[in-house]
């Protein structure tokens, strides 16, 4: 995740005090100088009407307002060379990291079912 991505979540994790910090109110005024002034406006008009300003994708959908993405939203943020807006809630989107899943076993095989042809019955005397 790039670095104003990161800025904008944990600003917004000071400001909706999911987060404690000691120096509060310094941390908020140093992420919101290294903030270009047209992204905090968004971000600011969006926390004006209560909602997140900048929200997880998981599995290609806004967690806002979870709605699927187009793939090249998805893509573009992955690539972390753009911020992407979500065309349906207009929030910030940004994708988590995520730890390192160990790789998961396969499932266990099952025995393999003969089939073979069905025995006609006899006739009947």
């Amino acid at each position: 995740m790039n670095d104003l991505l990161k800025d904008l979540v944990r600003l917004q994790a000071i400001e909706l005090k999911e987060i404690k910090e000691k120096n509060r109110d310094s941390i908020i005024q140093e992420l919101r100088s290294r903030i270009p002034p047209p992204i905090l406006g968004h971000y600011d008009r969006l926390m004006v009407r209560g909602k997140k300003g900048i929200i997880a994708v998981r599995n290609q959908v806004c967690t806002g307002c979870h709605m699927k993405l187009p793939l090249a939203v998805v893509m573009t943020l992955m690539k972390q060379e753009d911020i992407q807006l979500c065309d349906t809630c207009g929030r910030y989107l940004y994708l988590p990291e995520e730890p390192a899943a160990p790789p998961a076993e396969p499932p266990p095989a099952k025995p393999a079912v003969k089939r073979g042809r069905k025995k006609k019955a006899a006739p009947s005397a």
